[in-house]
């Protein structure tokens, strides 16, 4: 076991800071301690990582691992991600860095990192692998599955090295408002409200598009707000034995169905938690809005903060 110095002695709530008290950071990262399943993740990334040879030997891949998920967490760029770890105690505890023999993985360690899980595509990898280790501890996907879509925002300004915007997004209108940017579809299971599927498209591409992707096939309900209706035909080709509880339009012929609004209404009190799924990786994680160009990056950040959110979301049954 490696000695410890004075600098890690102060960062454990021992020695020099008798009177520390746990934050609300320590308590949410004590328990994403508890709750990520460590070695599973590491197996997915190690057949891909460096290996020590005649060069510089690369940073422990679970101390890059833990770096990666604080960046997500905590909305950080690559270079803040490293001035974070230098400033709090409680980010170098949980990764696992003594500053006073040994040094914070710099931004660019942190960015080919985030590069060589792009490149393999292993962000889908990690989703899946969370999923399956949920699923072994009694989380196992259900009959009835919620669809639905939300905007992720980029910067629409041609002021950058490009002089252009991101070739690979889009533009798209709703309600009143212009967005522009990509569109993040997530298949939810209705008991549990655990996403087991992701889509990632530009933001004009209609919400039914991606909807057989949704889908795993043993559904026997599908929720959905009122863009998946009159998609009844493609719901039971992807789900044969799958209902269509999706919301239908309640104008017709210019007058309010009040019935069919009734109907929704209680469809949507189910339908609800697909919201949880956005309102942790959009309000309480920051990722209303890419950091990244093009699709494939932040489709890759997409499905690993999925991944973090299921484990977030299920925290309190995995305790249970």
């Amino acid at each position: 076991m490696k000695q410890r110095t004075l600098a890690l002695a102060g960062d454990q709530n021992q020695g020099f800071e008798q009177h520390r008290r746990p934050t609300r950071r320590d308590v949410f990262l004590a328990s994403m301690e508890q709750l990520v399943p460590w070695s599973a993740l590491c197996a997915v990334i190690e057949p891909f990582y460096p290996k020590r040879g005649n060069g510089r030997p690369p940073v422990g891949l679970e101390r890059m691992v833990r770096m990666y998920f604080v960046q997500q967490w905590f909305n950080l760029a690559d270079e803040a991600c490293e001035e974070a770890l230098l400033d709090s105690t409680a980010l170098r505890r949980f990764v696992g860095i003594d500053l006073g023999c040994e040094r914070v993985p710099d931004g660019t360690t942190l960015l080919k990192f985030r590069r060589l899980l792009e490149k393999h595509q292993l962000g889908a990898a990690l989703f899946a692998q969370v999923n399956e280790t949920l699923e072994s501890r009694g989380l196992k996907v259900g009959t009835g599955t919620i669809v639905d879509a939300t905007i992720i925002g980029a910067a629409g300004s041609t002021k950058n090295a490009h002089k252009a915007r991101d070739p690979e997004m889009r533009q798209t209108r709703k309600g009143q408002q212009w967005y522009f940017g990509l569109k993040l579809h997530i298949g939810v299971d209705s008991r549990t409200g655990l996403t087991h599927s992701a889509v990632v498209t530009a933001a004009n591409v209609h919400d039914k598009h991606a909807l057989a992707d949704l889908l795993h096939g043993e559904e026997r309900r599908v929720y959905g707000d009122s863009a998946y209706a009159s998609q009844k035909e493609l719901i039971g080709g992807h789900a044969p034995q799958a209902k269509d509880f999706t919301n239908q339009r309640t104008r017709k012929g210019g007058e309010i169905d009040e019935a069919e609004r009734a109907r929704n209404r209680n469809k949507s009190r189910i339908r609800a938690r697909v919201e949880h799924v956005f309102a942790v990786v959009k309000r309480l994680w920051g990722f209303s809005k890419v950091r990244y160009r093009g699709l494939v990056k932040n489709a890759n950040r997409s499905f690993v903060i999925l991944g973090l959110a299921n484990l977030y979301l299920a925290r309190r049954k995995l305790a249970a």
